[in-house]
C-alpha cells in the first residue's frame, strides 16, 4: 500500500529565519566588538598615578613614549613641529593641551616641554594621570 502525503513533489526550501538568526548575531558581535575598542591606539603609555579633575573640553593631546617618540593627536612630530602646531591649533580652537607621558620618561622632559608651550602663550597645559589605585 502506497500512501501520498503531498510532499513527494515538493523541492528543496531554504529557511530564512535561521539564517536571519545567524546574520542578527553577527551584527550584535561586530556593534559589541567596535565598542569596546580602546581610545588610545598603538603605543602605550603606562601614566603616573595623581589625584586630580577631568577637563571639560576635548584637548589636543601630546603623547610622550619611554623611547622619545613625540606625538600630536596620534601622529609623530619633531619638537619643533609639534610646539608650532600645538600653539597653532590651541589659538585657533581655545582647547587644552594634556601631556601622555609614559612613566618612564626623565622627568626633565615633560617639564621643558610644559615650559616651551606655558612661554608660546598656552597656559591651559595638564599632565595626564591614572587614578590613585590604579593597577600597573
Amino acid at each position: 500500500m502506497h500512501l501520498e502525503t503531498g510532499y513527494e513533489n515538493r523541492g528543496a526550501r531554504l529557511e530564512m529565519i535561521p539564517l536571519m538568526d545567524v546574520v542578527f548575531l553577527l551584527l550584535v558581535y561586530f556593534v559589541y566588538a567596535i565598542f569596546t575598542m580602546s581610545t588610545h591606539h598603538g603605543i602605550r603609555v603606562d601614566l603616573p598615578r595623581a589625584g586630580g579633575t577631568g577637563l571639560k573640553d576635548a584637548p589636543l593631546v601630546i603623547t610622550l613614549t619611554r623611547t622619545g617618540l613625540m606625538q600630536l593627536d596620534g601622529e609623530e612630530r619633531d619638537r619643533e613641529t609639534l610646539l608650532l602646531e600645538a600653539v597653532a591649533r590651541h589659538r585657533e580652537t581655545g582647547c587644552p593641551v594634556l601631556i601622555s607621558a609614559d612613566r618612564a620618561v626623565p622627568l626633565g622632559t615633560g617639564i621643558e616641554l610644559l615650559g616651551q608651550l606655558q612661554n608660546a602663550g598656552i597656559e591651559t597645559v595638564t599632565f595626564q594621570v591614572s587614578p590613585e589605585g590604579a593597577g600597573p
